[in-house]
């Protein structure tokens, strides 16, 4: 055999394990506790030649690198021919088994999808694409941990396909220099703002300065005005508003015509003529932005802040209509604070009218009575409420008297006629002298009159001026009223607005109740009339006494009650020219005491009521009074102490003016000494005359005298003991409208003393309820409660009980009747 060399066997070293990648690696916090306490000692891997490690862990000793290239590539080509193609086996050699709890040992498989690799980096690439441009188009903003985990992806891709890392690089760069963009971009915007906001201050300040010298710098900042930037427009619009209010004179400015143009004037006046065109057409293009604005949800109410100062500060300026007419429109606007605003511009101009001399005061009452009449009366109440910030002089509605010269008057008259008819005998000297004197004098007096005549207004204009307000002011009152009468019928129910089913009702009737003292007597009949309706009844064609209402009233009982306020004011302003029955109102005041509910209905307004009805009243009928009298003591036991205060101290009043009515205290039985006409109380009767009061006692003032504010029992006791001795004297220090406010006021700290305890006997001691019975503070709620529903339900029987034995008689009669009708019958067929 021949020395054939034996083949070299190569035995290839084991593969590497495969990468993992570093978003999966998992590392706990204790390693890295350890890695940060030892960094001293783990700075060698850092320093680790990772491509020196793998190419000496590759090679193979005394073999070729060709060879050793062809041997990787048939074991590649293994692996490829497996049955499963996306697994792969580690070698046992390069990892450890893994062995199962039921015995099995296995090697760790790593899945491998050689043939889809390149189909899902084209996906990931795609998908990373969209992103960008869904980010570019401002979709999506990467935050700054996504820009470094996307970077960290980019690198990964570009070292395993082989990509050079300055495309990463590139693609880092790109988004730094767009981020660094957009922040010179801001930095920029930021700038501009702030030179645009020196600018303005600039400008206003050498507005301020010399008007006339920098007038031009009004277009400057009008300019400003209609920036994009929000901030810097409203600035404008206030930085405009401050020249404006500071600039504008006192008078109209009239723009020359093309007669005066032509003619041939000084540079002053060309100066002033400038100033004037100039002024004027800044300020005619600001309020066409301000009425352009106005419109806008978000410059609204800065709008409407500008137009309402530039109308009181300037109401005698150019454009005046407009300013007012858009404070108009937005008077009854839902927002608050626009209403507010124009409500309190509209009041300043009728309390400040020297500046206007009255005649914007006529235009805004008459544009408010045409608004009102334009939206049917569904306005909010602050748009009429404005009228009771008027003033009128008390003579206005008195004939002017003419005017009666006196006699120091007549004397001089005569002693100048002498003078002139002298003046002929005077010498030519003399006569030069006087000429001299008389024209200085007539010059003075020419001068004195046209500053007067400058500051001081007609006496004919205010009293012309004076008396269209008021018409426009009572006709608006008079429409209101013909409005809400006429919602009432049946038929004709008007639909409830955003503002309530009658909102302007109670401002009426104050202003009606302010400036009773002006109407005109010819309208007084049809004023009563429209109250005494509105106030829950209609009279009848004769006249006479109240009757029920075909219609059930609409109103509230607060509203009913103002009405009754309303015809006793009219009554007392007009006592002299006035001669009207007021029993009717007073039935009202009487059935709407029953109706009043505190939650619903103003406390305010009932104890006005009583102080205007009762209280102020001087002469009052016995059986009227006595019947007041009864039901305030029944109503102050139903309600709160505020209510009760105010109708204990009314009752008082009227104890004190009525002798006779002080039998009420006496406890006699079977009532009063003074039974009247009526000899039984109807306590539901409508009429107090018809009640029959004086047949009863008060009761009520005891239960009174144990109530649970101190204030509510001291004052029962102290009317208790009013006798009717006739030579006693009250003075009453406290009005009804006092009262329920102090109490109303000191209701809200009142805490009542709580005298509940426990029911557990105590040793040696008693009961609680034994305790409360001896005479103490203690109440059982319990034992309280079954006793009040004990003598409820005795109520309730006795009611059943007198319901049942009136049907009974009813029957009782029907038979009787049936048996009569039965025996004349008979009797008939006989």
């Amino acid at each position: 055999m021949g020395n054939k060399k034996q083949k070299q066997k190569v035995v290839l070293p084991p593969e590497l394990p495969p990468d993992v990648p570093e978003d999966e690696i998992e590392v706990s916090d204790e390693d890295l506790d350890f890695v940060n306490k030892n960094q001293e000692y783990a700075g060698f891997v850092s320093k680790l030649d990772t491509q020196s490690i793998t190419r000496h862990i590759n090679r193979v000793a005394d073999v070729k690198e060709d060879a050793l290239e062809s041997l990787y590539e048939k074991r590649s080509r293994k692996k490829s021919l497996a049955t499963d193609n996306t697994q792969l086996e580690v070698d046992p050699v390069d990892a450890l088994p893994v062995k199962t709890l039921d015995g099995e040992v296995y090697y760790r498989k790593v899945s491998k999808a050689p043939n889809n690799f390149k189909n899902a980096q084209i996906e990931d690439e795609t998908v990373g694409e969209n992103d960008d441009i869904a980010r570019d188009n401002g979709v999506v903003k990467l935050t700054k941990a996504e820009k470094r985990a996307k970077l960290k992806k980019l690198r990964k891709e570009a070292k395993k396909q082989g990509t050079p890392v300055t495309e990463v690089e590139e693609v880092q760069q790109t988004s730094q220099a767009e981020v660094l963009a957009e922040v010179e971009k801001d930095l920029s915007v930021e700038e501009s703002n702030e030179k645009k906001k020196f600018r303005l201050a600039e400008l206003g300040t050498s507005m301020l300065t010399d008007p006339e010298g920098n007038i031009k710098s009004l277009k400057e900042m009008l300019q400003l005005c209609k920036d994009g930037d929000p901030a810097i427009s409203i600035l404008g619009l206030k930085s405009l508003l401050a020249v404006f209010k500071d600039i504008i004179p006192g008078n109209r400015i009239r723009l020359p015509t093309d007669k005066e143009l032509a003619m041939v004037v000084s540079k002053d006046v060309k100066k002033t003529r400038f100033y004037e065109s100039t002024l004027l057409t800044v300020y005619k293009a600001y309020l066409q932005k301000l009425m352009g604005l106005e419109k806008v949800a978000g410059f609204k109410r800065v709008a409407i802040r500008c137009i309402c100062t530039l109308l009181e500060a300037n109401p005698r300026f150019n454009f005046r209509e407009s300013l007012l007419g858009i404070v108009m429109k937005n008077i009854s606007s839902t927002d608050d604070v626009i209403r507010k605003l124009c409500c309190n511009t509209i009041k300043s101009l009728f309390t400040n009218e020297g500046k206007h001399g009255g005649e914007v005061t006529v235009e805004a009452v008459q544009l408010i009575a045409n608004l009102v009449k334009a939206h049917d009366c569904d306005l909010h109440p602050d748009s009429v409420e404005v009228f009771l910030s008027l003033s009128f002089d008390e003579d206005l509605r008195k004939p002017e008297a003419p005017k009666k010269l006196d006699n120091k008057t007549k004397k001089k008259n005569f002693k100048k006629g002498r003078k002139n008819d002298d003046a002929h005998q005077v010498p030519a000297s003399d006569k030069k002298k006087n000429k001299q004197e008389m024209m200085s004098k007539t010059r003075e007096e020419v001068k004195a009159e046209f500053m007067a005549a400058s500051f001081a207004q007609d006496a004919m204009e205010k009293r012309r001026i004076q008396s269209d307000t008021l018409s426009a002011v009572f006709q608006t009152y008079f429409r209101i009223l013909k409005h809400t009468m006429h919602s009432g019928k049946e038929g004709n129910e008007s639909i409830s607005g955003p503002f309530g089913e009658h909102p302007l009702l109670a401002p009426c009737l104050d202003g009606i109740g302010k400036f009773s003292h002006l109407i005109d007597l010819d309208f007084m009949a049809d004023l009563m009339n429209y109250l005494r309706k509105l106030a829950g009844g209609t009279s009848d064609s004769n006249g006479g006494g109240i009757t029920d209402s075909s219609h059930p009233s609409r109103l509230t009982v607060s509203e009913r009650l103002r009405c009754c306020i309303v015809a006793f004011k009219v009554m007392r302003s007009n006592l002299d020219a006035l001669n009207v029955d007021l029993q009717d109102f007073f039935i009202q005041l009487y059935n709407l005491i029953l109706e009043y509910r505190p939650g619903r209905d103003q406390g305010e307004v009932l104890a006005e009521a009583m102080k205007i009805m009762l209280c102020d009243d001087r002469q009052h009928d016995m059986q009227r009074a006595a019947a007041f009298i009864k039901r305030l003591a029944s109503f102050s036991l139903c309600f709160g102490a505020a209510e009760s205060m105010a109708a204990l101290v009314t009752l008082k009043h009227l104890l004190q003016k009525n002798v006779k009515c002080r039998d009420l205290l006496e406890n006699d039985v079977g009532g009063g000494s003074l039974s009247g006409s009526i000899a039984k109380y109807q306590p539901y009767a409508t009429d107090p005359s018809l009640s029959g009061a004086f047949a009863t006692v008060l009761w009520e003032l005891t239960l009174l005298s144990k109530h649970y504010h101190p204030t509510v029992s001291t004052m029962a006791s102290g009317i208790s003991t009013i006798t009717n001795a006739h030579d006693q004297v009250y003075r009453a220090n406290v009005s009804p409208q006092q009262a329920f406010m102090d109490m109303k006021v000191d209701q809200e700290s009142f805490v009542p003393k709580s005298g509940q305890k426990s029911n557990k006997r105590k040793k040696g001691g008693k009961p609680a309820a034994l305790e409360a019975a001896d005479g103490g503070a203690v109440v059982d709620e319990e034992a309280v409660r079954v006793k009040l529903s004990e003598h409820f339900l005795l109520v309730n029987e006795m009611e059943e009980n007198e319901r049942m034995r009136r049907e009974l008689e009813r029957t009782k009669l029907g038979l009787q009747l049936y048996k009569e009708y039965k025996k004349q019958k008979k009797q008939k067929t006989k």
